[in-house]
């Protein structure tokens, strides 16, 4: 069965009756009460105002479970989100971003009066026996506004560095190009120790009474931060991700949102409990429409989580009637969101080797943004195509942009023994590594769109049937060679027709691996076509997947997994348009079964054609629809 966890502020002097009767009716089995959020954010709470909030909060845990409903807190502040004109007043030492610019709400890791406040506020909690006490995703050093980028670089976090350094001389070291300098690793661990520091200083304020959970968002940025997953999971018995964005976005934004769930499940130890955020914001279907929150639920479901941590309601809401449609949307979202349930589910696709340390070896170009080795650029690039993806190592592998850097010496010739996938970041810092004999391929330069040329690339040429694509957008382009025993597929030319360079390559390496290389060094971005798809199936082909590929719509995103004993494909229709998805897998079994997964309905069972190893479904699906096939 799935779970309902509702994240839900009862205001002062609010009688939460109304939000207990709710909570029956509508079969939320948890909430998560929030406590001092966004327009009732008056600063970090002391004195009066946080007697207050723990009355309130008293009150409404007592109401809630009288009713069967378990309870947590969210406290909404631990550092601080975000200034919004407001002023902290309790000592606390603020952050200050790597321009020098200085919060004046947001406090300092490093800063004693706050680490004993948020302690002795989360202890004093603790004490009401909440079964999860949740640490907010702003206990992080990006991201708090107005700060340039966030904070981190002030006095006090750099008296811990032991160094004698100003905070400009430190952010053009961590950022400098070319080899990391020694003072980013030192960053990073200094950053990491203060986190985990203030952990066990929570840990032990709240011990036997809650269990902590944390609340995270990218992977990218907090790698640039020196962010220690398996330190701050064995310190944590429950996780909320962040995965989708807070408005409605197309819906083949969903590949982004499969991807961050996936990659996190990599590196989630099965004891933690999942529930990842469903949220809109600033909230109700006036922001994001209840379909599309239907398919994050689905999608979040499908994904293995033990419930969903659901942010639909205003945080000034009071009485839950105010907003009958939620409440319509959870009722009509529970059998879909129940067939989807399971315990077991083992995400199997093109592997994403992603390490947390990745930002320590980045080459830097002057910008903390620019040592963000964003993990989910080759899953955004495979999973509108139908190519399912799954976290970590596997037998084929994609690794885009200056992740490479990340991969060391000895676990890219592991890659290279398996199936590769490379942009043309990857593949020119791979080539620059000594790797290129193994690549099939050599890279002269990198070149912006931007950069003035008698020959600028344009367009990208299929050699098999002279197929004409798109390039002429691209970011940026590797001007890429074929060494010699390697196939090329597409070739780059200028707006004049001329040989720009090779596009797309393929090469069997003496190791046995088999490498594919697009000259694109952002894939992703480049216009999509049923070319492009089906270069993307080939590339698989050659390099030796077995995998389900999904064909018959733009936008086909699926979810492969082993659940259980039996295989599970999902997939979302991301496109506007119906579609009738088309599989095609080696080994589908006979006993194939096939559900459709309507927006806010049921599910129902549909008829397919069999076609050898390729399989049709005999309905439309429609626009965040999911087609779910069974087999063992």
């Amino acid at each position: 069965m799935s779970r309902y966890h509702l994240r839900y502020q009862v205001m002062p002097d609010q009688d939460p009756a109304e939000l207990a009767e709710f909570c029956v009716k509508h079969s939320v089995d948890e909430v998560v009460l929030i406590i001092g959020s966004e327009e009732l954010h008056a600063g970090h709470l002391a004195g009066a105002e946080e007697d207050r909030w723990y009355e309130t909060t008293r009150a409404a845990r007592d109401v809630l479970a009288a009713r069967g409903i378990e309870v947590s807190l969210n406290p909404w502040v631990t550092s601080g989100h975000a200034d919004r004109g407001r002023v902290q007043d309790l000592g606390f030492a603020p952050l200050v971003s790597p321009t020098g610019e200085v919060s004046t709400a947001s406090a300092s890791f490093a800063c004693p009066v706050w680490r004993a406040w948020i302690a002795a506020h989360y202890g004093r909690f603790a004490e009401l026996g909440f079964r999860v006490m949740w640490l907010e995703d702003d206990f992080r050093f990006h991201n708090h506004a107005p700060l340039t980028w966030g904070g981190g670089f002030e006095p006090e976090m750099l008296a811990r560095l032991g160094l004698d350094v100003t905070r400009e001389e430190l952010v053009a070291a961590v950022t400098a190009p070319g080899e990391p300098h020694p003072w980013r690793a030192l960053l990073r661990r200094t950053w990491r120790t203060a986190q985990l520091e203030v952990v066990d200083l929570v840990r032990e304020a709240v011990a036997g009474r809650s269990t902590l959970g944390l609340m995270s968002s990218g992977l990218g940025i907090a790698s640039v931060e020196g962010r220690d997953w398996e330190g701050l999971f064995a310190r944590f018995g429950a996780h909320r991700p962040h995965f989708a964005p807070y408005a409605d976005s197309p819906g083949g934004a969903l590949a982004r949102s499969v991807a961050m769930l996936e990659l996190q499940n990599g590196l989630r130890p099965p004891s933690v409990e999942v529930a990842p955020e469903i949220e809109n914001w600033p909230h109700t279907a006036w922001t994001k429409s209840d379909t599309q929150t239907w398919s994050e639920m689905v999608t979040a479901a499908l994904s293995g989580a033990d419930a969903l941590l659901l942010d639909v309601f205003p945080f000034v809401t009071g009485d839950p009637a105010r907003h009958p449609r939620i409440g319509r949307m959870l009722a009509n979202s529970r059998a879909a969101l129940d067939f989807c349930a399971a315990d077991d589910v083992r995400a199997v696709g093109v592997g994403i080797p992603w390490q947390q340390e990745t930002a320590a070896f980045v080459h830097g170009d002057g910008t903390l943004e620019g040592l963000d080795a964003d993990p989910l650029r080759a899953p955004a690039f495979l999973l509108p195509y139908g190519v399912p993806v799954q976290a970590g190592v596997a037998g084929v592998n994609a690794l885009f942009g200056t992740a490479a850097w990340g991969v060391r010496d000895a676990s890219v010739e592991q890659l290279l023994l398996g199936g590769l996938l490379l942009d043309g970041t990857a593949a020119a810092i791979l080539d620059r590594r000594g790797f290129g004999e193994l690549l099939g391929v050599t890279v002269q330069e990198e070149v912006d769109r931007d950069t003035p040329s008698a020959d600028p690339y344009s367009m990208e040429r299929i050699l098999e049937g002279g197929a004409l694509l798109s390039v002429n957008v691209q970011p940026s382009l590797a001007r890429v060679t074929a060494l010699p025993g390697a196939e090329t597929w597409t070739e780059i030319l200028t707006p004049r027709g001329d040989h720009w360079g090779a596009g797309r390559v393929a090469f069997a390496n003496s190791l046995g691996g088999r490498v594919v290389t697009t000259a694109a060094c952002r894939p992703e971005s480049l216009g999509r076509c049923d070319d492009g798809q089906r270069l993307v199936h080939r590339s698989l082909r050659f390099l030796g997947a077995r995998l389900p590929v999904v064909t018959g719509g733009p936008h086909l995103v699926p979810q492969y997994a082993r659940v259980g004993d039996r295989h599970r494909l999902a997939v979302a229709n991301g496109s506007a348009d119906t579609a009738r998805p088309r599989v095609a897998a080696d080994g589908l079994g006979d006993d194939v079964v096939a559900t459709l997964l309507t927006p806010l309905s049921g599910p129902r069972p549909v008829a397919t054609v069999r076609e050898g190893d390729c399989l049709t479904v005999e309905a439309d699906v429609p626009h965040r629809g999911y087609l779910v096939l069974e087999w063992s």
